[in-house]
């Protein structure tokens, strides 16, 4: 029986919230896992239920796998900051928190560009940085689409705009994927904690909107950093488009580019088991 249980609470699904207090707010987070830590920062309005738990039992297979929710945002305490290096502070504290020397970090969306500002300014403690679905810091060479923005603000999403956001709507084996994830995922998923208000979506925007900014010229910095980075892209990203990584392909010289055919933003739901051999073969370098 106790085998059973620890195996339970070792996955995804079953994995323990815990909190760790830290100075002016509390970060949920669950670990499932062993091996070198892989810390995940969420996308927009992502919690810890909106990971499918395919992608993240996957992974724990290799590593030890730590979801969190942000400042502010899901089962954590606090406001979200719109500077998103005091938001990269929360990967920062949260490895400090757990005695982590070192740590690998992954970002979807939103969460990919926490992931370079904490791969650059901590480049003792972050040993790799996995940036799925989300842009280069600094100005974008393709925007948003208005589709994705309609579907993103909504208070409450259903499948169809899980379609829109985040697959391939021109694809039956994109929607088929969709429809796996979307089941997996609800079977843990607490609706009430996902963003749902304007106030809170704007300190997200501004947040983007001062990364594409980039004041403190951080995407210079992605050229000289040493730190190994993985862009992970669908070819049909309507909100992050992978063509803005293009500009600087040439110039990154830790940075390698994987492109799923037939995907959209969530390549890592659509395809969990490929997407997540590619990171683990990455990690394993």
């Amino acid at each position: 029986m106790t085998t059973t249980k620890t195996n339970v609470e070792n996955s995804a699904l079953g994995s323990v919230t815990q909190y760790a207090e830290l100075e002016g707010r509390t970060l949920a987070y669950r670990s499932i896992g062993k091996g070198a830590p892989l810390i995940l920062s969420n996308r927009f309005r992502g919690t810890l239920d909106t990971w499918d738990p395919l992608f993240l039992d996957s992974l724990a297979e290799n590593n030890r796998v730590i979801t969190f929710d942000y400042t502010g945002i899901g089962y954590s305490t606090g406001t979200l900051p719109t500077d998103l290096a005091v938001v990269a502070e929360d990967v920062k504290d949260l490895a400090l928190y757990l005695k982590l020397e070192k740590t690998a970090v992954l970002g979807w969306s939103w969460g990919g560009l926490i992931a370079q500002v904490a791969a650059l300014s901590y480049p003792g403690l972050i040993t790799n940085a996995v940036v799925i679905g989300s842009v280069p810091l600094g100005k974008r060479t393709v925007e948003i689409a208005p589709a994705f923005l309609h579907a993103a603000v909504k208070p409450l999403n259903d499948f169809d705009d899980e379609i829109v956001l985040f697959y391939e709507p021109k694809s039956q084996r994109s929607i088929d994927a969709a429809k796996e994830s979307y089941e997996r995922i609800s079977k843990r998923l607490d609706v009430t904690k996902i963003p749902s208000t304007m106030e809170v979506f704007q300190l997200y925007f501004q947040g983007g909107g001062a990364a594409a900014e980039d004041k403190d010229e951080l995407r210079e910095k992605l050229k000289t950093t040493a730190v190994p980075i993985l862009v992970i892209s669908g070819d049909n990203d309507i909100s992050a488009a992978v063509e803005n990584w293009f500009p600087l392909l040439r110039d990154l010289p830790t940075t390698q580019l994987i492109i799923l055919p037939h995907a959209g933003h969530g390549p890592q739901h659509q395809e969990p088991l490929l997407t997540a051999g590619y990171i683990k073969t990455f990690l394993g370098q």
